[in-house]
């Protein structure tokens, strides 16, 4: 498309509009730490701006056709960072189930939680079910946040639960297939991604989502997560539109 031309959500993924209606995107929130300290700020007041840049992204989302989107909000290996950093992260992320859970539910956004939670405060946990609870009955899309999450974790608990039903008597292990070890994942209901975004120039897939984006195209951004605005979305679903998904076959 010509710079300048008039554009429409569907016109900015060209033939997937068509086809796959509600797409599903999943962002990988990378560089709130860098955007901060090229400031000269606290690698804190980065991860407040980019809580701010997911306001923005859940806000337009149904702009864009967007029917998932998945946040990789805290990974298993963030606990890693300063204990200073991680407490400042929780304590933003319960600020958000506070203030946002009863707009998200107005906006009609049913919320998900992927990862393991047991590793949380009790409190976060409880605030996690209520706004899952909260919002369960909207439809007009859905939010996943990614928290306490590592894709080679969620796998091996597919597995372990498969390898229980097995040793229970419950199935026999050639039932064991692609098939039922998706079945098992966290959001199994939920189509598998389209589009993944990694922000901040990095070029990786860090643990997310490694069953589901077995066939999901990649595009990689230079903004850090918390300048990740509108233009640089649709940038990116401009991308995605002008590729060719064959998932494996010969074009047509």
């Amino acid at each position: 498309m010509p710079d300048g031309a008039a554009s429409s959500p569907d016109s900015l993924t060209g033939r997937a509009a068509s086809r796959r209606p509600g797409r599903h995107v999943a962002i990988i929130m990378d560089g709130n730490g860098r955007w901060a300290q090229r400031r000269g700020l606290p690698r804190l007041a980065g991860h407040r701006a980019g809580l701010e840049a997911v306001r923005r992204v859940v806000e337009m989302c149904p702009d864009f056709g967007i029917g998932t989107l998945t946040l990789f909000a805290f990974s298993t290996e963030n606990w890693r960072r300063p204990p200073d950093e991680v407490r400042g992260l929780m304590a933003l992320f319960r600020r958000y189930l506070r203030k946002e859970a009863a707009e998200l539910a107005e906006k009609g956004v049913r919320v998900r939680f992927i990862g393991d939670r047991t590793r949380l405060d009790l409190d976060i946990q409880q605030m996690m079910a209520g706004v899952e609870a909260h919002t369960a009955g909207c439809d007009r899309y859905d939010l996943v946040l990614a928290v306490n999450y590592g894709g080679r974790a969620e796998i091996a608990a597919a597995a372990q639960a498969l390898a229980c039903e097995v040793a229970a008597g419950l199935r026999r292990p050639e039932s064991v297939d692609e098939a039922a070890i998706a079945a098992r994942l966290q959001i199994a209901d939920l189509p598998e991604p389209d589009l993944v975004i990694r922000t901040s120039g990095e070029q990786r897939i860090s643990n997310f989502l490694l069953w589901q984006c077995a066939y999901s195209e990649f595009v990689f951004v230079d903004e850090f997560w918390p300048d990740f605005d509108r233009d640089a979305l649709e940038r990116a679903m401009r991308a995605f539109g002008a590729r060719e998904r064959r998932f494996g076959a010969v074009a047509g």
